[in-house]
């Protein structure tokens, strides 16, 4: 089993960063995903990186602004997110996947998944 707690979503203007936090607990030797998700519209890959070699792979509307990043001893994968643009206002979810050197961007592919943190960009 694991556990996923996003943190650190909030209301920025557009330009501005923020950085979401996704502490996990439980068995952790999992690969990482964000998704996001916007009212009305399905649930949308945004990054993941693999457990071991930190591989990374980026959606291709936040390539360049958005950069995912792992502490294997803290348990805490994280998001900073830079430049946003109020198309990027959504609900931003962790999930994770067991297959920990694969590559996935469909959320099926995904076993476990957070509770899901705001993002709000004004403009």
């Amino acid at each position: 089993q694991v556990q996923l707690v996003e943190s650190g979503g909030g209301l920025v203007q557009a330009g501005g960063s923020l950085r979401l936090s996704c502490a996990v607990s439980g068995r952790t030797r999992y690969a990482m995903g964000w998704f996001c998700q916007a009212p009305g519209k399905e649930r949308e890959f945004v990054a993941t990186i693999t457990w071991s070699s930190g591989n990374t792979y980026y959606a291709d509307s936040v390539k360049g602004r958005f950069t995912i990043s792992r502490d294997n001893v803290q348990n805490t994968v994280y998001l900073q997110m830079n430049s946003l643009k109020p198309e990027d206002t959504a609900v931003y979810y962790c999930a994770a996947h067991p297959y920990s050197g694969h590559i996935y961007s469909d959320p099926a592919k995904y076993n476990y998944w957070g509770q899901g943190t705001q993002v709000t960009v004004s403009s």
